[in-house]
């Protein structure tokens, strides 16, 4: 049985802006409280699986080329990257053709926190995902697309 959406029970219906502002609020909430509980459970937050899932997908990536990626600001990353690096998951080496560029590449022994999923955010978007079908899926992207896109303008 599919739990009734988050608004069905409200005596007094939100306009249907704020009704999509109140559930993009939710899911960073929810996002926040995976990556509290990855951390407890995995030793991982969110964020740090999403650096090593991508550094493991791109080797050599740079640490600009990666906050493009994940969309985080070059000082949250730089912070990311530092605790990863101490944690001896992540190796970060000079750029050869450009000494101000580091390059970094995952250590053999972080896989075990990029192979997992189970009790991670990724999961439960996963299995979400799922249940509504790809042509709401792609629906939902272009709407998340072009909200990301009209946040991030300067």
């Amino acid at each position: 049985m599919r739990p009734s959406p988050p608004h069905a029970n409200l005596q007094h219906p939100l306009d249907p802006i704020l009704d999509f502002m109140r559930l993009l609020w939710s899911i960073e909430h929810g996002l926040q409280r995976m990556s509290k509980r990855m951390k407890a459970d995995l030793g991982i937050t969110g964020p740090q699986r999403l650096v090593l899932r991508v550094v493991e997908q791109f080797p050599d990536i740079s640490a600009g080329e990666l906050a493009e990626i994940v969309r985080l600001h070059p000082s949250t990353i730089t912070g990311i990257l530092q605790r990863l690096v101490a944690r001896g998951l992540l190796d970060r080496r000079a750029d050869p053709t450009d000494s101000r560029r580091a390059r970094l590449r995952l250590k053999p022994h972080a896989r075990r926190f990029t192979q997992v999923s189970e009790g991670t955010a990724e999961e439960r978007v996963r299995e979400a995902l799922k249940r509504i079908g790809p042509a709401d899926v792609r629906a939902a992207r272009r709407a998340l697309v072009e909200i990301a896109q009209g946040l991030n303008v300067s």
